[in-house]
């Protein structure tokens, strides 16, 4: 096992945030810091040491109100590699059932020794609320359609290793942008780290407003392709719909599918990206989703790391605040 003696430096880390609420509320050179030190993480395990002592001790808690698969995996796996142990919960058989409240919940899992936590839930605002009132640091792993901020981080990180510095590139977002969390993360992290986002899909997809984060907005997916140097393509998010958004699947992906047709008019060095879990054949055919251009088992690898990197930076500065408290504010009457 590699010690924490052995890589990194210790002492204060420019590092300030207590928890990790979304990519809105990190600065660009923050946002830098977690996907520099994912790359030494995955550095490291490259070289076999797949097994750091920077979390012996502390226990993570994985408190997911919605199904998932990939996150819950990912930060599990995340945690045990950082030697960190583990509680799991789901809502399912729980006190929820009984009337119990999820800020309850929270409370009573911290109290059993959790120090830091890891949350889904499916109202936007959630773990901002849970960070206002909790003593342990928060990790969202999804509220609602609000953000995903590991999902647009490990994106980010996926095209920085293609493209380099992504200062002038061009991404586009691709789909359902109106319900899609992970949307609302990559334009985020994207324009704090200069490069230029567009969002495409059918009209009733598109938020109203959008642009006013800094996005250009298209609804042909034909004139988007040789413009950009990655292209992200976000799944249908059947589960959070109320109603038709688009005639019917078929005709989704004739327009906004991205298939070997499409990929001809692409960029040579083109980045194809799919948060999983993908609908093969609807956003993407398997030829593209297996082809070289694409890039999701990378985005898979990449999540583990900058995980890792963010229940480190959470933990190293919790750590801190212990050591070295603020000084109380002293009013003057």
């Amino acid at each position: 096992m590699v010690s924490f003696r052995d890589y990194f430096q210790e002492g204060p880390i420019p590092w300030t945030q207590s928890n990790l609420l979304g990519l809105q509320y990190l600065s660009g050179e923050e946002i830098t810091l977690i996907l520099d030190q994912a790359a030494e993480f995955k550095r490291l395990a490259a070289e076999g040491h797949s097994k750091l002592g920077l979390l012996k001790g502390t226990v993570v808690g994985n408190l997911f109100f919605e199904p998932s698969t990939r996150t819950r995996t990912s930060f599990g796996l995340a945690a045990k590699r950082l030697s960190a142990d583990t509680v799991d919960f789901s809502p399912s058989g729980s006190s929820l059932s009984k009337g119990e409240s999820f800020l309850d919940t929270a409370r009573n899992i911290e109290a059993m020794g959790v120090s830091l936590m890891v949350v889904r839930h499916k109202t936007p605002g959630a773990q901002l609320f849970l960070s206002q009132r909790m003593n342990s640091p928060v990790l969202n792993a999804g509220d609602g359609t609000h953000e995903h901020p590991t999902q647009g981080l490990l994106d980010v990180m996926t095209m920085r290793e293609r493209c380099g510095d992504l200062t002038g590139k061009t991404v586009a977002l691709v789909g359902d942008i109106r319900h899609s969390r992970v949307a609302r993360s990559n334009i985020w992290g994207l324009t704090k780290l200069g490069a230029k986002v567009i969002v495409c899909g059918p009209a009733t997809l598109i938020p109203p407003q959008i642009e006013k984060l800094g996005v250009e907005v298209s609804h042909s997916l034909d004139d988007v392709i040789p413009r950009v140097d990655c292209i992200n393509l976000l799944r249908i998010q059947f589960e959070r719909q109320r109603g038709a958004f688009f005639p019917s699947i078929q005709e989704y992906a004739h327009l906004f599918g991205m298939n070997a047709t499409r990929l001809k008019r692409a960029r040579e060095n083109v980045v194809i990206l799919a948060p999983g879990p993908i609908n093969r054949g609807v956003e993407i055919t398997p030829h593209v989703a297996d082809g070289k251009h694409s890039v999701i088992l990378d985005q898979v690898s990449n999540g583990l790391a900058v995980r890792m990197a963010a229940l480190y930076l959470l933990h190293r500065r919790q750590q801190e605040l212990l050591s070295f408290p603020p000084e109380p504010q002293v009013s003057l009457i």
